[in-house]
């Protein structure tokens, strides 16, 4: 309190003092005025009177004016020298104050007030950060229990290839005009002049802006992987024009493949397909006992037909086709299909590139290697249950114990005699033997595997005809990729309208994913736009096609059967 006195004073006594200076200013240019008067009255003839009188006149003004001046100005000297005092009785007032110590006890309990409540603000902040991540596990536990499909959107930065768009009028290059942003990171809002329409926003499980790095997209996606050992089939599917970032998010740069970059910048650029390799393997170490293994299968629909790009035809070119049949159990498989057993993340990633190489590509107008088919990437894991391994020492343990003994007894876990056993035999679970007829002895168990799917699906690019620019046999590759994508929008507007017939069969993409789209797989659709003006339409529809992926409510994901067959 008193230092801020002191403050108002000195800043009191330095606008006396401007105003001082300003007053000595305007007499000192009053006195030069007065001198160029009396000159001038020196030089007057005696015979011009009136003259004279006028002259007399402004002068005795001018010397009124000066007094006054004067005057004001030992007012305003005794106005500072009144403050000055003032000033000079407040300093000795803080100075005894401070020796006494009471100023500094003051600005100690100001800087223990501060540091209080700087304190207080961070663990306000921190409890906030808790907060927001438990309504995200909240929300996405929602998510899990309805059975609706996780969408998330990605919208990639301005990037050298837009600048070389042609404009709509056929004359030169379009402005690269910026009008997709994401707002916040659940919300991404269109700006389009093109439409004529107000800015339209849409809502996802998670929006990833330019600036996001490959590292926070797959922390999104981590989660999921982490389901895939506890028995839940899991797929990633990017979908998106040519040219959105669909095959950078799943698989990093063209760089990465051809391992031409630098260690350090490799695991930075990598996506989600070399992460989840990593992530898969990581979390199994953290499980030795459970006795997983890892089959690898790359695949891709090129116009409307399923090829194996880990088994190449006889004439050296592309995979092998394959079919694709639906089990009795409704299980999606596709027979002669290569299963390449793996146990690092590496030789996933050997086996990736290798499909990638055979993958079909060809040059657009959007694009200069722009992919022509749907890459599906999937890790098979087979794991044994640590209870059924449990449970069979168990049984073979009781069995050993019946042997031993002199008493003929017939056992079986639904068989109820009336000289029970021990406890421990009753506990395991039921054993399929239907006959009431006893059962001499356990038959030989053996623990039961369960196999749980990773697909990773990259997508090929969702525009039209008329954008791409191809021509000629290019047309039908363009005609089979959007009737594909056109059949994928039909299985997701059936399933969130629950019309009682889903058309999986309409293509060989929806077949090949019926598993993943409309089962019991938990399904994450990662919608990569571009950002700019030139690619408004394209994105439009991508956002709608998220908009209405959301609305599907699919049955609850379930675990795999890790029940042991007796």
């Amino acid at each position: 309190m008193y230092a801020h006195q002191v403050h108002l004073l000195e800043h009191k006594l330095r606008s006396k003092e401007e105003r001082l200076l300003e007053l000595e200013t305007e007499n000192a240019i009053l006195h030069l005025r007065l001198a160029e008067c009396i000159g001038k009255l020196h030089q007057i003839p005696v015979k011009e009177n009136n003259t004279q009188k006028i002259n007399t006149c402004s002068l005795t003004q001018l010397l009124s004016e000066v007094q006054d001046l004067k005057h004001e100005l030992s007012e305003i000297f005794g106005v500072y020298v009144t403050f000055a005092t003032e000033l000079e009785e407040q300093s000795k007032i803080l100075l005894d104050k401070v020796s006494k110590g009471s100023a500094v006890d003051d600005v100690q309990n100001l800087q223990a007030r501060v540091t209080e409540l700087e304190r207080s603000l961070e663990e306000e902040r921190e409890q906030w950060k808790k907060e927001r991540q438990r309504r995200k596990e909240l929300h996405n536990t929602l998510v899990e229990l309805r059975g609706n499909i996780r969408v998330h959107c990605r919208v990639r930065p301005v990037l050298p290839f837009d600048h070389l768009q042609p404009s709509t009028s056929g004359s030169g290059h379009a402005p690269v005009e910026e009008v997709i942003q994401a707002v916040s990171d659940d919300t991404v809002i269109v700006n389009s002049n093109k439409t004529g329409a107000q800015s339209k926003i849409f809502e996802f499980e998670r929006v990833h802006a330019a600036e996001d790095s490959q590292d926070a997209v797959f922390e999104e996606v981590k989660p999921l992987i982490r389901s895939l050992l506890d028995g839940y089939n899991v797929c990633v599917m990017a979908y998106g024009q040519s040219g959105s970032g669909k095959t950078h998010t799943m698989l990093g740069p063209a760089e990465l493949l051809s391992g031409t970059q630098q260690e350090e910048q490799q695991e930075a650029q990598q996506g989600v397909v070399p992460k989840a390799a990593a992530h898969v393997f990581r979390l199994i170490s953290e499980r030795p006992t459970e006795g997983h293994t890892v089959e690898v299968s790359v695949r891709e629909i090129y116009n409307n037909e399923v090829f194996d790009l880990l088994s190449q035809d006889e004439h050296g070119g592309g995979g092998q086709r394959r079919d694709i049949v639906t089990t009795s159990s409704g299980e999606i498989q596709v027979p002669g299909l290569t299963y390449e057993p793996v146990s690092s993340a590496a030789e996933v990633m050997h086996f990736v590139t290798k499909g990638s190489t055979l993958r079909a590509h060809c040059p657009t107008r959007i694009h200069s290697d722009s992919s022509r088919s749907h890459l599906i990437v999937t890790m098979t894991l087979s794991s044994k249950s640590p209870n059924a391994l449990a449970l069979a020492h168990r049984l073979q343990s009781a069995k050993k114990d019946l042997l031993s003994s002199n008493r003929k007894q017939y056992w079986s876990p639904q068989c109820r005699r009336a000289n029970p056993l021990d406890e421990r035999l009753l506990s395991p679970a039921p054993s399929p033997c239907r006959s009431p007829s006893p059962c001499p002895s356990p038959r030989p168990c053996s623990p039961h595997s369960f196999r749980t799917k990773l697909q990773l699906v990259d997508l090929a690019g969702s525009e039209c005809v008329g954008l791409s620019g191809v021509s000629g046999p290019a047309l039908w590759e363009v005609s089979c990729i959007n009737r594909s994508l056109c059949a994928l929008s039909d299985v997701l507007g059936a399933l969130a309208e629950h019309r009682p017939h889903i058309p999986y069969r309409n293509c060989k993409l929806t077949h090949l994913l019926q598993d993943a789209i409309g089962g019991d797989a938990k399904l994450l659709l990662m919608l990569c736009v571009s950002p700019t003006q030139h690619f408004v339409a394209e994105t439009l529809q991508s956002l709608g096609l998220g908009s209405r992926a959301r609305q599907v409510h699919k049955t609850v994901p379930r675990r795999k059967n890790n029940s042991l067959q007796v």
